[in-house]
């Protein structure tokens, strides 16, 4: 890493910022109560706007939004007639998955080949700590040229809208010249990346109900509905032969512009299994960052162990629907349930209830925030250009933001990259990424500054 000033404090700072991710990895911050306690995610809350106090900002204040989650926000003034930079990133995380595949304890931090491992490690606690990374570096060396508000979410993972609709009934609170989003990821280590689109997402439930009770599958057996049969095919109507997403009047042709994602490069990443083709059709950018994408994430069933010989008498599944740019959210859903809804056999009993929704997102890369970060992230990156990527997952407050500050402009950096592994076992963050990433925020802030006064 390049010599100076910025480089030299965050590098310092790195072993207080390890102890204080390890503080905040250990808080079962699921923003689910029915799979931790609620207190769990109000910890994390008051953690962050502990740190936030700490730092100096004014008006930290812990929001309670509609959705029943906390939000935190803090305000840290800047010079007179300075722009206003909102940073964001999320405390809250995904489940653990099967715990018993983690090689270490899911919520203590653990260095191990030189990774952080940890929930929420990289996604997205570790975008807290580079936002405070950053910040610190700045109040090192001269101050921090800008008005920063920060914005830490609580419900992110859930896609349950609490933070986007408390910022429409406050418009004011998270007004901004530019914001910068802290939960994407570099395309790979080392590569310093923009995420320039992000899918929007739908997530639907369908039950299907055929009879009173469950009967023996003997007696009953090949005349009676089986409503666990009836939703195997409703879910496989929404996959052609090749795998791509099918749902009736939705397209799924749009072409990627941009890097590409070697296919080679995405079977190592996904951890591909030898003779298993991927599905869909297209580049791989294609596949996942400009066409819809459908995944069944949980079917309500017998388990094996234990399973008795029945015909069953309902079924439930939850189903995800990726949404990219181009594409309305609101009308994929109701795409989505038509087709559920059109493709069960048999006259079984369908419902389909919508839990989740966030609409797609597409920044403009040519504002001069892309200018001041291309060259943040050329000192942070010594030899290397900032590359232009498209992101398969969701970020419902974008659009939200974009919405209400027209005339902001969005900035989408982070430390997911393919090998922090995200939203399953063993999610990790690269210590260097961090470190490299809060150096190029920091001078981002200040390069930020000095275009706005030009």
């Amino acid at each position: 890493m390049t010599a100076n000033p910025i480089a030299g404090t965050v590098a310092s700072l790195m072993p207080r910022a390890r102890t204080e991710l390890a503080e905040l990895v250990a808080f079962r911050s699921v923003a689910d109560p029915a799979v931790f306690p609620k207190s769990e995610c109000e910890g994390a809350a008051a953690w962050v706007a502990g740190a936030l106090r700490g730092e100096g900002f004014q008006d930290v204040a812990v929001l309670e939004t509609p959705d029943g989650t906390q939000s935190v926000y803090g305000l840290l003034p800047g010079p007179e007639d300075a722009p206003t930079v909102l940073l964001y990133a999320h405390y809250d995380v995904q489940p653990l998955g099967d715990e018993d595949a983690w090689l270490t304890p899911p919520f203590e931090l653990t260095k191990r080949a030189g990774r952080w491992y940890g929930r929420g490690a990289a996604d997205c606690k570790g975008g807290v700590l580079m936002h405070l990374l950053a910040l610190r570096a700045l109040k090192a060396n001269g101050g921090v040229p800008v008005n920063v508000k920060v914005i830490v979410e609580g419900s992110e993972e859930q896609g349950t809208g609490g933070l986007e609709r408390y910022s429409e009934e406050h418009p004011e609170l998270l007004a901004a010249d530019a914001i910068v989003i802290g939960d994407a990821g570099n395309f790979r280590v080392g590569l310093p990346t923009v995420t320039a689109t992000l899918r929007g997402m739908t997530l639907v439930r369908v039950r299907i109900d055929t009879l009173e009770g469950n009967l023996h599958s003997g007696q009953f057996g090949g005349a009676a509905p089986d409503a666990l049969a009836a939703l195997v095919r409703v879910l496989d109507s929404l996959r052609a032969e090749d795998g791509s997403t099918t749902v009736d009047g939705l397209a799924a042709d749009a072409v990627w512009e941009g890097l590409e994602y070697p296919e080679a490069d995405f079977r190592k990443d996904a951890k591909v299994l030898d003779g298993v083709a991927l599905i869909g059709h297209g580049s791989v950018a294609d596949r996942i960052w400009a066409r819809p994408a459908v995944t069944v994430l949980g079917i309500d069933c017998p388990p094996v162990v234990g399973a008795t010989p029945s015909v069953q008498a309902h079924a439930r599944a939850t189903v995800s629907l990726r949404v990219p740019p181009g594409q309305d959210a609101v009308a994929a859903t109701e795409l989505l349930t038509a087709h559920l809804e059109a493709r069960t056999p048999w006259g079984a009993r369908v419902s389909v209830e919508q839990v989740g929704q966030g609409q797609a997102f597409r920044a403009d890369t040519s504002s001069p925030a892309y200018a001041a970060m291309a060259d943040a992230l050329r000192i942070a990156y010594p030899g290397q250009d900032m590359q232009i990527a498209g992101q398969g997952g969701s970020i419902p407050l974008c659009n939200t933001l974009a919405g209400l500050y027209p005339e902001a402009e969005i900035l989408l950096i982070g430390l997911s990259e393919p090998e922090a592994q995200i939203h399953a076992v063993n999610e990790s963050v690269s210590p260097e990424e961090l470190e490299r990433l809060s150096v190029a925020e920091a001078h981002f802030l200040v390069n930020y500054a000095a275009s706005r006064r030009a």
